[in-house]
């Protein structure tokens, strides 16, 4: 399976209309939503109101990545505004059963659930989970701004996600979001990712030439 999941942080809103249009008419499904609160990371991006309008503008997958402190406290407003699935990060919890609880919580919503880490942060420490959640995020590049440069310790972590699907028979979708560009999303192909997540690389250029070359990889 291939996802190309192109992320709106990086969008020019001052042509929103007419590159969602793009987005409905291109070859990625999803639309990958950044929730910063300047806390858990360093910057300030969306709330619920503009995920809405885009809910209302396309039929994709709404892929909603909140990187905030308090996951649960925020959740249902992205549910209710139009998000298909919600990524949270396992640094937010003190244990495994608050995990769980989330995650059981969040299906009990009707929504896709995926969780992820920092960079440096060990995967053992929610490997427990794994077989609860429907992605995991691999982390490329430190969450929190747009237009960094692709970490190639990620490939290692794709790998080992990889594995324990393949060992564990889970089945999970394996996503990566960082650096991405035909050179490094090649690499995570390779090592078994499942979901590209591209910002700078598909909306600083032709947006359908972008997605078909990650399509045609």
């Amino acid at each position: 399976m291939r996802i190309i999941a192109p992320s709106v942080l990086s969008l020019d809103y001052s042509r929103l209309s007419e590159t969602v249009q793009e987005l409905n008419e291109s070859k990625a499904k999803w639309i990958h939503y950044d929730v910063m609160d300047g806390h858990f990371v360093p910057n300030l991006t969306f709330g619920p109101d503009i995920l809405r309008g885009f809910r209302k503008m396309s039929n994709h997958f709404l892929d909603v990545h909140l990187m905030i402190e308090d996951p649960l406290k925020y959740a249902d407003m992205f549910i209710e505004a139009g998000a298909d699935g919600i990524t949270f990060h396992s640094e937010c919890f003190k244990s495994v059963d608050e995990m769980i609880d989330f995650i059981d919580y969040l299906h009990s919503k009707n929504v896709s659930v995926g969780i992820t880490s920092k960079p440096e942060t060990d995967m053992n420490s929610y490997k427990e989970v794994l077989g609860l959640v429907d992605l995991v995020l691999v982390m490329s590049v430190e969450p929190g701004f747009g237009g960094q440069s692709f970490q190639e310790g990620a490939l290692d972590k794709i790998r080992t996600l990889d594995g324990w699907r393949k060992e564990l028979e889970f089945d999970y979708l394996i996503q990566v979001d960082g650096g991405i560009n035909a050179e490094t999303a090649q690499l995570a192909l390779k090592a078994g990712v499942d979901v590209l997540v591209a910002g700078s690389y598909i909306f600083k250029g032709d947006v359908t030439e972008k997605i078909d070359e990650l399509w045609n990889l």
